[in-house]
């Protein structure tokens, strides 16, 4: 049970932010919107706790540099700009735990393609939409992340991998409701895939940790 307990508290404190805090005042929002990542982080620290890990505290800078993200959304560029960082931390990670299969390397081709795809759409929505400035920043997030999805694939760590394609969705979902058009309940699908992916990546930090004799 006492293994349980800070996994069920992120699930709360996760349900609570996305289901019943309102968005106003913003402060209040943004605490509580931290929460749950604040549990992710002390979770992954402790699943490397004791264990002198190069994976695992860069992973863990990644989850930090992510609540960052997270608090400073509001603020579009900057927060990007603290995701970016995080998943060029995961990628160092991720790459260091690398294992090579021809099959895991191949999926860099529909990657690339969901990549291009997604790019393309937001690219000529911000440009209709007369949002130019932002063309540069989306294009280089969408090749980082897609290059962090890809880097976790090639880990053969299905924690990582699961969690990797779930922030990607997150991220589609959030890019998509906010440059090309409305989808019903996105703050409910980005929060809960985000959250979900999070805490995913935080559990994958225990299979890198090789275990003592």
């Amino acid at each position: 049970m006492k293994r349980l307990s800070l996994p069920l508290l992120i699930l709360v404190s996760s349900a609570l932010y996305i289901f019943i805090i309102p968005d106003a005042p913003l402060v209040l929002n943004l605490l509580f919107k931290l929460i749950p990542m604040w549990l992710i982080i002390t979770y992954g620290f402790l699943q490397f706790r004791g264990n002198r890990s190069f994976t695992g505290w860069i992973i863990l800078a990644g989850l930090l540099f992510c609540m960052f993200g997270d608090g400073l959304l509001h603020w579009f560029l900057i927060g990007l700009s603290a995701f970016l960082i995080g998943h060029i931390f995961y990628i160092i990670g991720f790459f260091k735990e690398w294992r090579f299969s021809l099959i895991r390397v191949l999926t860099i081709i529909p990657i690339s393609f969901y990549a291009i795809f997604i790019g393309l759409i937001l690219t000529e929505s911000l440009i209709e939409k007369g949002n130019s400035a932002l063309f540069i920043p989306v294009i280089v997030y969408t090749i980082i992340i897609s290059a962090m999805a890809w880097s976790a694939v090639m880990t053969g760590n299905k924690w990582a991998i699961a969690g990797s394609i779930l922030f990607v969705i997150s991220d589609s979902i959030l890019a998509w409701n906010r440059f090309v058009s409305d989808i019903p309940y996105a703050s409910v699908l980005i929060m809960t895939t985000y959250y979900t992916a999070q805490f995913f990546i935080a559990h994958s930090i225990k299979l890198f940790i090789p275990k003592r004799a």
